[in-house]
């Protein structure tokens, strides 16, 4: 498993744990606004997994290809670019 993996699993499991927590206040019927504010931290935790996921993916798997000369190297920048454009949206 890659750095980043690793990085993105621990913020996962953190959100996990936030995602439980939020369950929990929906439940109880806490304020709206409080359960909000979980949500959108969780929200930005998840974003955060995700970049440590994409760092990993171009710093071992496009690092490789494109060091190796695969033609591949081009389709896993498009993968990469595809992606982005999703999370920019």
């Amino acid at each position: 498993m890659n750095d980043g993996k690793e990085r993105a699993l621990k913020k996962l499991k953190t959100a996990r744990g936030q995602i439980d927590g939020i369950i929990k206040m929906i439940e109880s019927d806490r304020y709206c606004i409080d359960i909000s504010t979980q949500i959108l931290s969780t929200l930005g935790l998840l974003k955060k997994a995700n970049l440590d996921v994409l760092d990993g993916h171009l710093r071992s798997c496009v690092s490789d290809s494109i060091l190796e000369g695969e033609s591949e190297g081009s389709e896993k920048i498009e993968e990469i670019m595809y992606v982005i454009d999703k999370f920019i949206k």
